[in-house]
């Protein structure tokens, strides 16, 4: 039994992991604890087996050809707020056997088959830019085991009118490609529909071999391959509640002053249409009233750090002073502030996307 096929398939995947995560402006994250179950259908491709007697090859090589079978799985895990996640996951599967092949001679099998394991594993989310989906991948590593009931073959084969049992247990790997789709009605609910590889090193079994005699018999088993497709559902303890929607009218900040709040994007500094038409009636205020300054203030939610908030909500506030100078408001009737993550319209803790909380307000004194 060897693992450096293994181990080298779990390399590859923990450098497609990593090389993911630099990008993480484009992460769609899970901040806190979760939990996860799913369920679907299992394809084992053809794993070999070779059976001796006594210490001495007595049968050779041969195929083990299985059924479509099932898998369920659950999961709990943590999420950083970054795209990263991590998670420890216990799982089952179960396959029928389908025949046993030998030398172009195959023969109808019966038993089952069934694998289950417990695994550490490692994801990370992206955002596309569509609010309703979210690839994710991941790999893991772990132990699982295999357990074979009443394996039986004809003549032909190497468990040849005899059956074999047991459990066998050994390293396992895996790789994940899926996507979450969230539930709008309820926060932190998300329908999961995913693709997961499951392999696992080989062990051996005990039985019986008969030919004109039946004999005690060990038979070796190779490495096994588990493809699997699963639907899911995944809940994320800490998830932002959704924001309600806010009219574009001007907000009174004192009876001597008007306020109009500018919202952005995640991540933005740019101008939407509905956020061009507010600066005009700021503009607009500030020209029929009597006025000392025009105060601009950025503000950002705390997804990011202090430091990169306080950057994005100067940007911010640039952005709106420019374009209250487009509407004809001096340059030096402005005055711009930055205040990045603190003073939150909608108090949150770290790392959580309150739209409300990307703003800019226009203080007309």
């Amino acid at each position: 039994m060897t693992i450096r096929p293994t181990l080298l398939a779990t390399t590859l995947l923990a450098a497609t992991v990593l090389a993911a995560l630099p990008d993480t402006a484009q992460a769609q994250p899970v901040n806190g604890f979760y939990v996860n179950a799913g369920a679907g259908v299992n394809f084992k491709p053809d794993q070999g087996v070779t059976g001796f007697l006594n210490g001495v090859n007595a049968s050779g090589s041969a195929q083990i050809n299985y059924d479509t079978g099932y898998t369920v799985l659950g999961s709990g895990g943590y999420g950083f707020g970054n795209g990263l996640r991590v998670e420890v996951e216990g799982n089952y599967r179960a396959n029928g056997l389908n025949s046993i092949s030998r030398g172009g001679v195959s023969a109808n099998a019966s038993g089952t088959n069934h694998t289950y394991g417990v695994m550490a594993n490692a994801l990370y989310d992206f955002d596309i830019g569509l609010n309703w989906l979210y690839p994710y991948i991941g790999g893991g590593v772990g132990y699982a085991w295999n357990q074979y009931d009443n394996i039986r073959a004809g003549t032909s084969n190497p468990i040849s009118g005899g059956n074999a049992s047991g459990t066998t247990g050994g390293f396992a790997y895996q790789a994940i490609a899926g996507a979450a789709m969230p539930i709008a009605a309820v926060p932190g609910l998300s329908l999961t529909a995913e693709y997961r590889f499951l392999g696992v090193n080989g062990g051996s079994l005990s039985g019986t071999a008969c030919g004109v005699d039946c004999f005690r018999a060990r038979f070796n088993t190779g490495e096994q391959h588990n493809h699997s497709l699963l639907l899911g559902v995944r809940y994320a303890f800490n998830a932002a509640r959704a924001a309600p929607v806010v009219a574009p009218v001007p907000v009174a900040a004192a009876p001597s002053s008007k306020s109009f709040l500018v919202f952005f994007d995640w991540d933005r500094s740019t101008l939407t249409d509905r956020a061009r038409g507010i600066i005009r009636e700021a503009a607009m205020a500030s020209k029929t009233v009597a006025h000392t300054q025009i105060e601009v203030n950025g503000y950002a939610d705390t997804s990011g750090t202090p430091a990169y908030n306080k950057g994005l909500s100067m940007q911010r506030a640039q952005a709106v002073a420019g374009e209250l100078v487009r509407n004809g408001v001096a340059k030096t009737e402005i005055a711009i502030k930055a205040f990045g993550d603190t003073s939150l319209l909608v108090p949150t803790g770290p790392g959580v996307r309150e739209p409300q909380n990307r703003r800019v307000e226009i203080i007309v004194r």
